[in-house]
């Protein structure tokens, strides 16, 4: 397997309440930065041979230092992120298009990442990466624990109730065929096409492509609210004790 990753680290973390524009990205779980950890489980995932990472342009020099020291060999570049996640990933996959023109070899996968999800595994990110070679897409997901229900025609009341075992909670990383997802970020750059997802991109412009399941613990969390980050600390402290 030879896959390529992208991390989408530019989010300033609104949600965390964190001032002066700090990245949610930088603060710490055990003693590191959330994206010291992200960087470290692609880092030992023998499919993935190099990773590019898009964050502010602040940031830039700060997380090429830091995977220098810590010897994480495969981050090939940082670069600026865009408005929105998806312009920062399709920065990332233009320097990936670059690779390939220089090199002459296509990867078998994209893998596309959140930097604010700390704890997926290199296992994880290698049976990704064979299944996205296999189906041509593959993304990871969990099962609710709860109910979901639509909001009914008055925004205050319900409606619907779904069927929970048939929903999914989607997380990263979303793998695919290297040519299906340039080509699908190249169709939504031309028609100025947001998805929240780069699964949705593909499903808009590919709808007979097929999207492989792979699901997941719970522990592949994404640090998003303030909540989140003693969560993170003991998913942590669980996952430093497994051999």
């Amino acid at each position: 397997m030879n896959s390529i990753a992208i991390i989408a680290a530019s989010g300033i973390g609104k949600r965390m309440q964190l001032k002066d524009g700090l990245s949610k990205q930088l603060l710490e779980i055990g003693g590191f930065p959330v994206i010291w950890h992200t960087l470290r489980a692609f880092e030992r995932a023998s499919s993935v041979s190099s990773v590019y990472i898009a964050t502010k342009s602040e940031n830039i020099e700060l997380l090429k230092e830091m995977a220098a020291s810590a010897g994480f060999s495969k981050v090939k570049a940082v670069i600026e992120g865009g408005r929105e996640r998806q312009d920062s990933v399709n920065n990332c996959i233009k320097a990936v298009e670059r690779e390939i023109r220089s090199t002459g070899s296509i990867p078998d996968a994209i893998l596309v990442h959140d930097g604010a999800r700390p704890f997926i595994q290199p296992t994880e990110i290698d049976e990704i990466s064979r299944l996205s070679a296999e189906y041509g897409a593959c993304v990871p997901a969990t099962k609710p624990k709860d109910t979901i229900k639509y909001i009914g025609a008055d925004p205050g009341f319900f409606g619907e109730t779904l069927e929970r075992n048939r929903l999914l909670q989607v997380q990263t990383p979303q793998g695919f065929r290297s040519p299906l997802l340039i080509q699908a970020h190249e169709q939504a750059q031309l028609e100025e096409w947001y998805a929240t997802d780069d699964a949705a991109l593909v499903e808009r412009f590919f709808p007979e492509q097929q999207i492989k399941v792979f699901e997941t613990g719970y522990h592949n969390i994404k640090i998003t609210t303030p909540e989140d980050i003693p969560i993170a600390e003991a998913i942590f402290g669980q996952l430093s004790t497994l051999p």
